[in-house]
């Protein structure tokens, strides 16, 4: 089991993510004492076909899955110091593609629009990313299209019981909405969420506070928050802070922050903190690219949660390297590039599965931490260096018309 469990991880990790190249890491011995006393492994008769792979893909339970996947988290978020960065997780949601079949289109429908509906099956998923490190628990998901398609802001609830306890909560104006702030509080979590304007003026009393203001506020569910979610008590109330900032965007107009808090850091430090807000959306696309998650080749809906599953997993993994590598270099995790720190882990590890003897093996994952320590990223400039500009439009085809049988043959018959 836990041959298939790091082979899939590899699948994922590895460039091109085919099961051929997973099963030569048993062919070739890459895995060292992973493979156990099999017969086969030891007269290297093993075959180099990939059916008995596939078969145990499938026979894995997803249970299994899920412990492995929450114990890597637990076992790299071990707290070291008690700070605000060391507390706070990003939450943010995404869309990932599935394979065309009749399962998965049952279970996660395609969108549809005035043209009609899409082929695609789209499954909606919830991340909740560390602050300071990047790590990343297990996700939430469902449906985005049909009639049991789910919001992020009801995944927000389902994820907050897969935080460490004392977690502090940072999200964008999509989840500033009462509902996710009485779950956090209900669960003793602390939160940071921006406001549209409109919710930061009824949470004040229907007048906003001027600019670079900061006040204690009672937030009580209006009656649509009670007609959607019928389980908050009338009497419920979440109290916290409201703060409205003056910040300067990158074409140099200043607009109005809007964020509630139950934190007790200083508004100063929290409008700079609520900056850092964008760093998930970099995690994100290191998923979605790097280890193209923007796509998942599973043909059932067991084998796709299997998928993004083992994928976080084995994410959480190369950002193990990359913290470990940015404390020896003093530096932040997100200084290093993810994608080099996971070409380093991917070269090194069948070298390292190889070494039994500790002390040898502890001298080389050192020298893995120096590789990876070099992939620091250049200082960007704050604003880009070109005009924001629209993409042209794409070339539009006619929509081709399948001719079935009978047509074929009425244009045979013509032709002679």
């Amino acid at each position: 089991m836990a041959v298939v469990v790091w082979l899939m991880l590899w699948q994922r990790l590895d460039g091109r993510g085919t099961l051929a190249a997973a099963v030569q890491q048993v062919v070739q011995g890459a895995l060292g004492d992973l493979l156990g006393p099999d017969k086969r492994v030891r007269e290297q008769r093993v075959s180099s076909n990939t059916g008995a792979l596939s078969r145990a893909r499938k026979r894995l339970p997803l249970e299994v899955v899920e412990a492995v996947c929450d114990q890597i988290f637990i076992h790299l978020t071990k707290p070291r110091e008690h700070t605000l960065l060391d507390r706070l997780f990003l939450l943010d949601g995404s869309s990932m593609r599935l394979e065309h079949t009749a399962s998965l289109v049952k279970a996660y429908p395609p969108g549809s629009n005035q043209h009609g509906e899409a082929h695609w099956p789209i499954i909606r998923v919830l991340v909740a990313h560390h602050l300071s490190s990047g790590l990343a628990t297990r996700p939430c998901w469902g449906p985005m299209y049909g009639n049991q398609a789910v919001s992020e802001q009801e995944l927000s609830e389902q994820i907050m019981d897969r935080l460490p306890a004392g977690a502090a909560l940072m999200e964008d104006r999509n989840f500033g909405v009462f509902s996710v702030a009485w779950a956090a509080q209900q669960k003793g979590f602390q939160v940071l969420f921006r406001l549209t304007e409109a919710r930061a003026q009824k949470i004040a009393g229907g007048f906003l506070p001027p600019a670079n203001s900061d006040r204690q506020v009672q937030w009580r569910p209006s009656r649509d928050d009670r007609r959607a979610h019928p389980l908050i008590p009338a009497e419920a109330v979440v109290r916290g802070r409201l703060i409205v900032a003056h910040v300067t965007g990158e074409d140099g107009k200043r607009w109005k922050l809007y964020l509630f808090t139950t934190l007790e850091e200083s508004s100063e430090v929290l409008v700079e903190l609520y900056g850092r807000r964008w760093d998930i959306e970099l995690d994100i696309r290191s998923l979605k690219q790097t280890l193209r998650l923007h796509s998942l080749s599973a043909k059932t809906p067991e084998m796709a949660e299997k998928e993004l599953l083992l994928a976080i997993a084995g994410y959480n993994l190369v950002r193990s390297v990359q913290m470990a590598a940015a404390r020896q270099a003093n530096l932040e995790p997100r200084r290093l590039s993810f994608s080099r720190v996971q070409a380093v882990v991917m070269t090194a590890v069948p070298r390292l599965a190889t070494i039994t003897h500790a002390a040898e093996w502890e001298a080389e994952y050192q020298k893995v931490l120096g590789w990876a320590a070099q992939g620091k990223l250049p200082n960007r400039p704050p604003g880009r260096s070109y005009p924001r500009e629209r993409w042209g439009e794409s070339a539009k085809f006619p929509t081709r018309k399948c001719k079935g049988p009978s047509s074929a043959n009425e244009q045979q018959g013509q032709a002679k």
